[in-house]
Formats: structure tokens, sequence, C-alpha cells
């Protein structure tokens, strides 16, 4: 699991809809943070993770 420290910065825009009902914001950032630790990954590594979970086999 990322610590808060160790993730990637997110920037999210909330958009205020007034013709459309709200859905709610959840959490948004979530999808975004496999995918960029793996491109930052690859940037240290120059290896392309391609699987989840990320395990340490072969990265470094």
């Amino acid at each position: 699991m990322t610590r808060m420290k160790d993730a990637p910065k997110i920037h999210i825009d909330i958009l205020n809809k007034m013709y459309e009902p709200s859905t709610g914001v959840g959490e948004p950032g979530v999808p975004l943070m496999a995918p960029a630790i793996c491109n930052a990954i690859f940037n240290a590594t120059g290896k392309r993770i391609r699987s989840l979970p990320l395990a340490d086999e072969g990265v470094v």
C-alpha cells in the first residue's frame, strides 16, 4: 500500500454542474494511483510493469 508521502501528485477538478444531479465525489484519484506508480517505476528503471499487484521481483 502506498503511503501518502510516497503518492504521486494528482490534480482533480470538481465541476459545479447545475443541471445534472450530484453523484458524489467519492475517491476519483484512486484509479490513477497504479498507472502513476508504474510510470514512475518505468522512468526510474526502464522496465514496464504490466501486471498487478506490484512486486519488486526484477524491478530494481
